[in-house]
C-alpha cells in the first residue's frame, strides 16, 4: 500500500481530530478531582465484613440519583474503606446516611485536603511528562545514532515527541468530553493513564522506526527515503495492528464490564492507545518524510 499517496489524508484528519479535542477543553474545560481540586477524605470500618462492590453499589445508586457526588473508594490494610469525595456538608451528609444502608460502621478518619495538595501534584504532573519526553528524546537519539544519510538520529527522536504530543492532546480533550457527558474527573489515575499511553505510543513508533532505519541501511543510494519509509510502514503495520488489538480488545471488555472505579482510568487508556496506534503507523513516519522533503528543498 502506497501510504505516502495519503499523506495530506492522514495528517487532516489528525487536525481535525486535535481541533476537536481543543474545542472540547474550550468548551468544557477538564473536571478536576479531588487529588487536584481538594474535598475530603472518609475512612468507614463496618462491623460485618463488607467487601468493597457492595459499598460501591450503594454509593453508585446514590450517585446516579445526584444524592452524592462523583467520589473513589479503596480498601485500606485494616479491611476499612476511604472514600474520596467532593462535596458540602449536605451531600456529606447523605453519604453517611447511604454507608448506613451498607451495614454498621464507625468512621475511624475525616480529612479536608486543601488546593495545595492539588497544585502540587499538577506541578509533579507536568514536569513527570516534560521530563519523559526529553529523556525519550534523548534515548532514540542515541540509539539510532547510527542511522544513514539523508536523515539523522535528532530526526527520528523530535518527530516521535510530535507524535505523542498528537497523541496526548487527543486524550485530553476527549478525556474533557467524557467528562462533559459521563462525568469522568481528572484524577491521578488519569496522570497514569497519560504517561502509560505516552510509553506505550513510543514503543509502537520506535518498531516502526527500526525498520526504517534497517531499509535506509540496506537501500543506500537505491530507493530514495520516501519510498524506504513506505516500504518499512507496510511490513510493520499488521503487526503494530495485531499487538495493539489485542491490547484495545482487553481494554473494551474492562470499560464494558469493570467497575465503576475504573471506568475512567481505562476509557483514557482505551482513547490513548487507539491513537497511538494510528500515530505511530500514519504520523509518525510521515513525519519523517516531510521533514526530508523540507531539508531537500532548503539544500538546494
Amino acid at each position: 500500500m502506497k501510504f505516502l499517496t495519503w499523506q495530506k489524508l492522514w495528517f487532516s484528519l489528525s487536525i481535525f481530530l486535535i481541533c476537536l479535542a481543543i474545542a472540547s477543553l474550550v468548551s468544557w474545560g477538564l473536571r478536576v478531582g479531588i487529588d487536584f481540586s481538594g474535598g475530603q477524605l472518609l475512612e468507614a470500618q463496618f462491623a460485618d465484613q463488607t467487601d468493597i462492590n457492595q459499598v460501591r453499589e450503594i454509593l453508585d445508586d446514590a450517585n446516579s440519583q445526584e444524592i452524592i457526588p462523583n467520589y473513589s473508594i479503596s480498601k485500606t490494610d485494616s479491611d476499612s474503606f476511604l472514600v474520596r469525595i467532593s462535596a458540602n456538608e449536605e451531600e456529606l451528609s447523605s453519604l453517611r446516611t447511604s454507608l448506613n444502608e451498607v451495614g454498621e460502621w464507625q468512621e475511624i478518619r475525616f480529612e479536608n485536603v486543601g488546593p495545595t495538595v492539588g497544585k502540587d501534584l499538577t506541578r509533579k504532573a507536568v514536569i513527570g511528562v516534560v521530563m519523559a519526553s526529553i529523556a525519550i528524546i534523548l534515548y532514540i537519539s542515541w540509539a539510532f545514532r547510527q542511522v544513514p544519510p539523508p536523515t539523522n538520529s535528532w530526526q527520528f527522536g523530535i518527530t516521535a515527541i510530535i507524535a505523542l504530543i498528537h497523541d496526548l492532546i487527543i486524550t485530553i480533550g476527549a478525556f474533557s468530553a467524557l467528562g462533559h457527558f459521563l462525568g469522568y474527573e481528572v484524577d491521578s489515575l488519569f496522570i497514569t493513564a497519560l504517561l502509560t499511553v505516552l510509553g506505550f505510543s513510543v514503543h509502537d513508533t520506535i518498531v516502526t522506526y527500526d525498520r526504517i532505519r534497517e531499509n535506509l541501511l540496506l537501500n543506500q543510494g537505491k530507493l530514495d527515503f520516501a519510498e524506504i519509509v513506505n516500504n518499512s510502514v507496510s511490513q510493520t503495520i499488521v503487526r503494530s495492528i495485531n499487538t495493539s488489538l489485542t491490547l484495545i480488545l482487553v481494554l473494551l471488555s474492562l470499560v464494558l464490564l469493570g467497575g465503576s472505579s475504573i471506568r475512567p482510568f481505562i476509557s483514557a487508556l482505551l482513547v490513548g492507545v487507539t491513537i497511538g496506534t494510528y500515530s505511530s503507523i500514519f504520523i509518525a513516519a510521515q513525519l519523517l518524510i516531510l521533514w526530508q522533503s523540507k531539508s531537500k528543498k532548503a539544500i538546494k
